[in-house]
């Protein structure tokens, strides 16, 4: 029976877990015996510290986004691969890391943080690991706290981040430009366009943020007067945002708590005709899928700032101007037929860009992977070979 670990990094619902999680289900859909497991490598080392770590990540970045994202850009872009380098807290995860493949035995590991990736990939440097491990990254963008030179395979969001590594001598395994994971569930559209839908008003998506860090709101006040625009605004865990859009009692703004199902979630992106919401990867990826325009209102420090700084360029969303309503904002744009076509050519262009187009074929690397030595996969010798745990 195959074993299949995931790293993602925290406890608290994120993109890593949402990447893990989507790529878990094709694992599992391939292979109905297989064990598949989700770790977070911080809180099995120390539950107290996650917890510390998560309330200070939430507080910084509310209290001192600046400061945040002058901290990330320093740590995360150090222009020096950080599995060459001794950093404080290896011993402690270097330890634990060892003990879990130990006693686990995987047949392949996924990497949806950079924090196992890095630990990992020195285990397979200094030969105390011989798993197969694979960097699959959240966000459009590469940093240097990622592990480089021990990792076999790297699922990339972009064409310029496989350029960016492939530049890199510390990077041997094999790179791919699958975007970032989407769940199965989130299905891609069929041939029928949004023009077709019979529906009287644009229905606009708008993501109030999960934890109270998005949109402001003099913006949703601003919706109060619109009559020409369906406003389906998710509130996430912001129970304090649900109630006052609820308390509105206006027919034209419909409020959600945060969405469990991903089948409600895939028909809430096919009656949408945009999206309005922070650069997070997998929401972002999502919408992408879908081929929905998106407007961004805001960006948290760090992350979404970058995420940004690579979307705007390839056309793939529009930022808002504060000083401007938001409404205008959205008329303006989508009935602009040539803006609309210059985004169309965009999403082109990136999807062109994947060498994963199906899940089918994320099914085929994964087999791929877990391939024994010497077998061929589909006819085709595999450049990526499955080994066993050699921990010392």
């Amino acid at each position: 029976m195959k074993k299949i670990l995931f790293f993602p990094h925290l406890q608290m619902q994120s993109g890593h877990h949402q990447a893990a999680e989507a790529l878990m289900d094709l694992v599992q859909q391939r292979y109905p015996d297989a064990e598949v497991k989700k770790i977070d490598l911080l809180s099995e080392t120390n539950k107290l510290l996650e917890r510390v770590i998560t309330t200070g990540y939430l507080q910084w970045i509310k209290r001192a986004p600046r400061l945040y994202s002058k901290t990330y850009k320093k740590l995360y872009f150090s222009q020096e691969p950080l599995d060459e380098q001794y950093i404080w807290h290896q011993p402690l995860f270097l330890h634990k890391l060892k003990k879990m493949l130990k006693e686990e035995q995987p047949d392949l590991i996924f990497c949806t943080h950079s924090l196992p990736s890095c630990m990992l990939s020195k285990l397979k440097i200094s030969g105390q690991c011989d798993v197969p491990v694979v960097n699959v990254y959240t966000d459009f963008f590469v940093h240097d706290y990622w592990g480089h030179r021990g990792i076999d395979a790297h699922f990339l969001p972009t064409l310029e981040s496989k350029e960016q590594l492939s530049k890199d001598p510390n990077v041997p395994g094999q790179l791919i430009v699958t975007g970032i994971p989407v769940h199965r569930k989130i299905r891609r559209p069929d041939s029928k366009t949004t023009s077709q839908r019979p529906q009287s008003k644009p229905v606009i998506l708008l993501a109030g943020g999960n934890s109270g860090l998005g949109c402001r709101s003099r913006m949703l006040e601003e919706l109060e007067q619109v009559d020409d625009f369906q406003f389906v605004v998710l509130c996430g865990h912001n129970e304090r945002l649900y109630r006052k859009i609820e308390s509105w009692n206006l027919s034209h703004i419909q409020p959600l708590s945060y969405v469990t199902s991903r089948e409600e979630m895939n028909d809430l992106y096919e009656v949408a005709d945009a999206l309005v919401t922070k650069p997070g990867g997998v929401t972002v990826s999502e919408a992408l899928r879908k081929r929905i325009p998106m407007f961004i209102h805001s960006a948290l420090p760090g992350q979404e700032e970058m995420n940004l700084e690579t979307l705007i360029p390839k056309g793939l969303v529009t930022q808002l101007k504060p000083g401007s309503p938001l409404v205008d904002q959205l008329r303006e744009t989508l009935s602009d037929k040539k803006r609309m076509e210059c985004w169309k050519f965009a999403m082109d262009v990136y999807t062109d860009e994947l060498a994963i187009q199906t899940d089918q074929q994320f099914v085929s690397i994964i087999e791929e992977l877990l391939a024994p030595i010497g077998e061929k996969v589909q006819g085709k010798a595999p450049s990526l070979k499955r080994r066993s745990v050699s921990v010392t």
